[in-house]
């Protein structure tokens, strides 16, 4: 059996166009232009005779045989007039082996020699099958694991030049399945296998080598990317940790030998530590810089005298250039450095210490075997460097928080500043470890015994209103082209029958698709026939028309768009205005206690808060901070209301806001989800919670049709009467204040399927029109 991979993969794998033949049918027997689907029947009639290329072959050869024909084949996606322009090529998936390709590609090929063989760019063989495996987890068991890897050609031109490709791949064309043989791994398996990225053999257990086909073929598009590859080797050469990889990057000191001509050169660096007055190993470096000169220094003078080098390091920070160190004094020849230099076989070197604000970052040493390596020209050269260098240490003196904080980004995602310090805590524990090379297993992080605070204020009927509004946009459409086609009176009967009848659909019998289906029949038949007849001879009126029809049409669906934008744009303005003013009013609750708050914006703002000693234990907390925090919500879900009111004029569709908090006694645990990399409330008993807050949206009043959330009132959902005596002392504090009226009502909630005995108090926001009133 043929093997179309360099390395060990769980396919097996066909060369096949059968997806693309399939595509080619459906436009032979549904597309409404006649000219494509004739065109579509011809490529179909033309590869009858080469059955190989839609049930599969994996004879590389034949691409070379059925040259040809897969060149006419696929000539819809390899246009001729671009050819010239973009590099791309059909592909057999995840394989070095490409084919059809553009007139760019062709050339940037030939320039490469005809000894070169393109190949994938730093992924070994273990990374390779897993990578598989994952495409099998993504495309045959739907696992959305984001497993995309970026991909590169590096192809030398005939220069000599290395060139850097960044590669797309479309695989629209490629299929996945099981052989009869396949293991099939159940749900848990896979969540297992996912928490063992690395363990190749685990992987090769459930998905053995070639117990699955890969059929089809890829489109390859290559990005010249030569600049940002280079400058980004560039800086990744400098001295840095890796927290992906802690293998220290020597390429530096080539990069050097180059830079300074010399052919043989040792590159030493040393950390000025300025809180203990003392020279530190860069620690991943430390086997491999050679520090040999720096090291006499730090491991022969005492303390006295290295602290006095170094506060006149401060006010004479020139470097040392010795060219050729036979040539020094006879009395600095009688030092013991002398020897040292001697016996390291140093012969010319530079010492340079590297200043910062007129402060000792950091000393270098460059050291040459070779006399006369280093003079003052090299020295100049370095000045090229200067920033680089200075940019590269000053991020190495900060690394170690930056790599906790990547650690936090990475595996948990941006944190509230009320829970960052567990986040730290554990990341500090896996950074430690990391350091010394040990294994460790990040923690889950929960808080438990929390008591919840949630609210929202809702932009009432956004639905409905999006509804309508696509319905007057729709019309208008409709009765647009209807004044158009009546102009153009010639070859227009047909599209004034489909115009009809959409037009009934949409007032009468909408469907599900009837606005999709309408989008297609715009895109695909009547804005071509317009575009037509503006580069046709038609007339003036009949041009106009059309571009004005034009310029209604919103261009990323062909449709009539405007009402609907302006829904959306009033949507944002309330959102973010509400959200504004969320996020402003929150810095004060943080001062009455510290406690995680989150909030998200769809049509209208919600908010949720969680308090208790685990979020901040060196604080006394107690009942009182629940009822200071309860009464803080309840006042800023007022203001949110007064403020959408000063505002809801300037909107470009009228709106208005329903708010709602809900009163929960029990204590939650909340728990943050690594795969959606946020908190989440943690336990069955505890999504009692969440059941209720989805269901109280729409709730109705008991025996009744009317919602419990109102505009212009804020509902406050409960269910004891202990709830109720507290939040009528706040609603009294805030009358007292000129916030809420005195018209508060007492309400059952209907019982929704679950939850029964809920009640609510319901009052009005005074605004300050009514206020002045």
């Amino acid at each position: 059996m043929a093997n179309l991979y360099k390395k060990d993969a769980p396919f097996q794998v066909y060369i096949s166009f059968k997806k693309y033949l399939d595509v080619l049918e459906h436009i032979r027997y549904n597309d409404r232009l006649e000219y494509r689907a004739n065109y579509a029947e011809s490529l179909i009639e033309k590869t009858n005779n080469f059955q190989e290329l839609k049930n599969g072959f994996q004879d590389v050869s034949l691409l070379d045989k059925y040259e040809d024909i897969i060149k006419l084949l696929l000539a819809d996606l390899f246009p001729t007039g671009l050819t010239n322009n973009e590099i791309k090529a059909a592909s057999i998936p995840l394989s070095n082996i490409t084919f059809n390709y553009t007139e760019r590609f062709k050339n940037i090929l030939k320039e490469a020699g005809k000894d070169f063989e393109i190949e994938l760019r730093n992924i070994d063989d273990d990374e390779f099958y897993v990578f598989c495996c994952c495409l099998i987890l993504q495309t045959y068991f739907k696992r959305d694991i984001k497993s995309t890897l970026p991909f590169y050609y590096d192809i030398p031109n005939k220069q000599g030049i290395m060139k850097h490709y960044k590669i797309t791949v479309n695989s629209d064309f490629s299929e996945v399945y099981p052989t009869p043989d396949a293991p099939i791994p159940p749900d848990a398996v896979i969540d297992m296998l996912l928490e063992n990225l690395d363990d190749t053999a685990l992987w090769k257990k459930y998905f053995p080598s070639k117990s699955w086909i890969l059929s089809g073929f890829t489109i390859i598009s290559l990005v010249d990317c030569t600049s940002e590859v280079a400058l980004s080797d560039l800086k990744s050469t400098m001295i840095k940790i890796d927290p992906e990889n802690l293998v220290p990057d020597e390429n530096l000191k080539e990069i050097f030998k180059s830079y300074f001509d010399v052919s043989e050169l040792n590159f030493g660096l040393m950390l000025f530590n300025k809180k203990e007055k003392r020279l530190e190993n860069v620690p991943i470096y430390e086997n491999v810089f050679t520090n040999h000169i720096l090291d006499f220094w730090i491991n022969t003078f005492d303390q006295e005298v290295r602290e006095s080098t170094f506060n006149n390091l401060s006010h004479n920070s020139k470097p040392v250039v010795i060219s050729n160190v036979d040539h020094l004094d006879h009395e600095i020849q009688k030092l013991p450095s002398f020897s040292i230099l001697k016996n390291n076989n140093i012969n010319s070197f530079m010492v340079i210490p590297i200043m910062k604000d007129n402060e000792l970052l950091a000393i270098m040493e460059f050291t040459s075997p070779i006399a006369y390596s280093f003079n003052g020209l090299k020295l100049k050269k370095l000045e090229f460097f200067a920033d680089m260098i200075l940019f590269s240490l000053s991020r190495f003196t900060f690394e170690r928080n930056n790599q906790i904080e990547a650690i936090i980004q990475r595996e948990y995602t941006t944190i509230h500043d009320s829970v960052v310090w567990k986040f730290r805590n554990e990341a500090e524990k896996y950074y430690n470890a990391f350091l010394g090379r040990k294994m460790y297993t990040l923690k889950q992080i929960s808080f438990k015994n929390l008591t919840p605070l949630f609210g929202f204020s809702d932009i009432r009927s956004s639905s409905e209103k999006r509804y309508n509004l696509m319905l007057e946009d729709l019309n208008e459409q409709i009765e647009s082209l209807h004044d158009l086609f009546s102009l153009i009176n010639s070859d227009s009967e047909k599209y004034l029958l489909a115009l009809d009848i959409f037009e009934n659909e949409l007032n009468n019998d909408i469907k599900a698709d009837t606005e999709q289906r309408f989008q297609r029949l715009l895109r695909d038949e009547i804005h071509p026939f317009l575009q037509g007849k503006l580069e046709i001879k038609s007339t003036k009126e009949v041009k106009s028309k059309i571009k004005d029809y034009f310029s209604k049409v919103f261009v990323q669906n062909h449709l009539f768009y405007n009402r609907r934008k302006n829904l959306d744009e009033s949507i944002t303005l309330v959102n973010r205005k509400l959200a504004d003013i969320l996020d402003e009013n929150q810095i004060k609750a943080q001062q009455i206690f510290p406690h995680y708050y989150e909030r998200f914006k769809s049509d209208g703002v919600e908010h949720n808060l969680y308090i208790g000693n685990t979020i901040a234990p060196e604080l006394h907390y107690t009942s009182k901070v629940v009822h200071r925090l309860r009464y803080w919500q309840l006042k800023t879900v007022c203001t949110l209301e007064q403020e959408f009111q000063s505002f809801k004029t300037n909107l470009p569709v009228p709106l208005d806001i329903a708010s709602l908090i809900f009163v929960y006694n029990e204590k939650v645990d909340i728990r943050f989800r690594m795969d959606e990399k946020r908190f989440d409330i943690d336990g069955a008993y505890n999504s009692y919670y969440e059941i209720i807050k989805k269901r109280l949206d729409k709730a109705h009043i008991k025996d009744s049709t009317e919602r419990i959330t109102c505009p212009g009132k804020v509902t406050i959902v409960y269910f004891g009467m202990e709830n109720q005596k507290e939040y009528l002392d706040y609603i009294s504090k805030l009358q007292k204040k000129n916030i809420l009226h005195h018209d508060v009502e007492f309400l059952k909630v209907e019982d929704l399927q679950g939850i029964t005995g809920l009640l609510a108090l319901r009052v009005s926001i005074l605004t300050q029109n009514m206020i002045n009133q």
